[in-house]
This record gives structure tokens, C-alpha cells and sequence, in this order.
């Protein structure tokens, strides 16, 4: 099982990290207690989560350390516990911005979906068939239609 990236972490906590890229995060506070909304609205309690923004050569490594899968993706999650919530999310800032492009989006849309979809991974949630893409898509839909920022 991969290790959190922090051994020791304050309760109720979400973090942003870079790894290999030069990333920062805007509107941290407000991304911070939206994410926290949902998970409050999903009826869990927060111990902590770290969003670790990397490139598409970092998530594929961890891809196919840990998972054994050879394809680039936007987002991995690694839950630890269910609830209290605790885990790490590692986040291809490279394939989020294609994503954006070619669904037509702005970048900071595309990423504040993929943050929303890797917290619903960390909740409980599952894409692996059509009818749980499905709930997990309108899921995503209503929480970023919850945004106020």
C-alpha cells in the first residue's frame, strides 16, 4: 500500500503541493472550503487530503508503479481511509490542460472538475461502468455548480 506522502498531518486539512512542476494553485482558500463543502455535504468528515499538481511523465511513473497500467491520465487518487477522509491525489497539470482544450473549456474549469472527481474517488465514489460514470458525472456537474468564486 503507498504511504502518504506526509506522515504527519493537522486534522481537517487539505493541502496543494507542486512535485516536478512549477504550479500554484489560485484561490486556494476558496478551492479549500469548497472541497470541503462537498465532503461535509457527503456526509464525511475530513481528516486530510494533499493535491499534488505533477506533469504527465510523474502520474504516468505512479500509474504504472502502483497501478500497472501504462496510460496517461489526469488524476490518481489514493484513499487511505473512507471516513475520516484521508488520502493523496496526484494531478497531471499537463493533461488537464489538454482536456481543457479539447473539451472547449477553460483551464481552471477543467481542473476544478478533476479536483471535484478525485474527491468523489476519495468519498467512495466509482467510474469503472456506465451507470457509476454516470452518477459520478452528475455528481461532479452539481458541486461545480456549487462554486462561488
Amino acid at each position: 500500500m503507498l504511504e502518504p506522502i506526509l506522515p504527519f498531518k493537522a486534522e481537517n486539512t487539505l493541502d496543494f503541493y507542486s512535485e516536478d512542476i512549477d504550479f500554484e494553485l489560485e484561490n486556494t482558500a476558496d478551492v479549500d472550503a469548497w472541497l470541503k463543502s462537498i465532503i461535509k455535504a457527503e456526509n464525511k468528515d475530513l481528516d486530510f487530503i494533499s493535491y499534488i499538481f505533477c506533469s504527465d511523465l510523474y502520474l504516468l511513473e505512479i500509474n504504472r508503479n502502483y497501478l500497472q497500467k501504462l496510460d496517461l491520465t489526469d488524476t490518481i487518487s489514493f484513499p487511505y481511509n473512507d471516513n475520516p477522509v484521508e488520502g493523496d491525489v496526484f494531478m497531471s497539470i499537463e493533461r488537464i490542460k489538454e482536456n481543457a482544450e479539447e473539451y472547449k473549456v477553460s483551464f481552471t474549469d477543467e481542473l476544478h472538475r478533476v479536483l471535484v472527481h478525485s474527491t468523489l474517488h476519495l468519498l467512495g465514489y466509482s467510474d469503472k461502468d456506465f451507470d457509476s460514470k454516470k452518477a459520478m458525472t452528475q455528481k461532479e456537474n452539481h458541486y461545480l455548480s456549487q462554486r462561488s468564486f
